[in-house]
């Protein structure tokens, strides 16, 4: 695809990984809109912020309206970002913080999806991108919510695939591993500089959106080759 005009969705890009993936995108020529209950410190022509709690569908299906109304009915990317995550063991968790995660990495996805495919199956283009985690692939102690909404996304991302191909539609699930993030900070996790840097990941992202119409990478899974750092030697 090439993102010269292209309009591209980009949810929770205050931060991390959805901050880098706008800053690229407007890099490349695209119009962007990002959608989040906090603005991004980006002013640029071709960038337009929508303030939208992502677990909210009414103020969801608000957004993307006006990015319809101003865009000639067309989205040409969605990259669902968004999510959050607590640790802790599940009998720990409270009910508003099971509630959260689902809402927010799960409903979300949905919400922004149903409203991008049936235009983008008009089009017959498109490109959405899952972002998941290695939580979706093996699970993890202390993080049975995060991984179950997680899991989820990587479920409902290999159907969306199967679903949309022939529509013309790519469907991509990212699976980062620990990323430099604020995601941490529910946790006693540090970030450090071993970690994924988020400008890597965004990039990995951006790349993956300018490929070939018949070229599809379906899972993108991505580690720190040294999340401790190198070894200490003998």
């Amino acid at each position: 695809m090439k993102l010269e005009g292209a309009v591209c969705v980009v949810t929770g890009v205050s931060k991390g990984i959805g901050y880098q993936l706008v800053k690229q995108l407007l890099e490349q020529g695209a119009r962007v809109v990002g959608l989040g209950r906090t603005s991004p410190d980006i002013v640029a022509d071709n960038f337009r912020f929508i303030p939208t709690d992502i677990r909210d569908y009414a103020q969801v299906e608000a957004a993307f309206k006006r990015i319809y109304s101003d865009n000639d009915n067309r989205v040409d990317v969605l990259i669902n970002n968004a999510g959050l995550g607590y640790f802790g063991y599940l009998e720990d968790h409270t009910l508003e913080q099971w509630h959260s995660m689902f809402e927010t990495n799960v409903n979300g996805i949905f919400y922004t999806s149903r409203l991008a495919v049936p235009v983008m199956k008009k089009q017959e283009s498109g490109h959405i991108v899952n972002i998941a985690s290695t939580a979706a692939i093996e699970g993890y102690p202390q993080v049975s919510g995060y991984c179950g909404t997680k899991f989820a996304v990587k479920g409902m991302s290999q159907s969306m695939y199967k679903e949309m191909r022939d529509f013309g539609i790519k469907v991509t699930c990212v699976y980062p591993g620990s990323v430099k993030t604020d995601f941490f900070r529910n946790s006693a996790i540090e970030p450090h500089d071993y970690m994924l840097m988020p400008v890597d990941v965004a990039q990995m992202i951006v790349n993956a959106l300018l490929t070939p119409d018949n070229f599809h990478q379906v899972n993108l899974e991505v580690r720190p080759l040294q999340p401790r750092g190198p070894r200490k030697k003998d």
